[in-house]
């Protein structure tokens, strides 16, 4: 995957965890976390910002702009897939074109705020 300014992406960190609901279900939160018909469960820290959807793909594939101001490049993918038990398997992988990386704090921050996000906020907001 490139970047508009044709930088290739880096796979910084990614995890896959199951969730209670289908893959559409769980794309349709991902896509616009703020919908009524979806419990809210994004909630940004104060050095984060609302992501855009830059592509989506229903109901298997959804891309963020970075959630982090200070790494505006930076992108979020989330993969969907069936689980074979009703729900789905959920991959988030956070992505970059910039030549630095982050430090191994930094990185650790950004991976465990993902996973916060997706394998707890998200995850709870059905009921599991």
């Amino acid at each position: 995957m490139q970047d508009p300014a044709g930088d290739e992406f880096r796979d910084l960190g990614s995890r896959a965890k199951t969730q209670p609901p289908p893959a559409h279900i769980v794309f349709d939160s991902l896509r616009d976390p703020h919908e009524l018909s979806t419990r809210h469960w994004l909630t940004l820290l104060p050095d984060e910002v609302e992501p855009r959807i830059l592509e989506q793909v229903r109901p298997r594939l959804v891309v963020w702009s970075s959630l982090w101001p200070a790494r505006p490049r930076d992108i979020v993918r989330y993969e969907l897939s069936p689980d074979g038990g009703g729900g789905c398997l959920l991959r988030w992988t956070l992505l970059s074109p910039e030549a630095a990386s982050p430090s191994e704090a930094q990185l650790g921050h950004l991976c465990r705020r993902l996973n916060v996000l997706i394998n707890e906020k998200l995850r709870l907001s059905y009921g599991s």
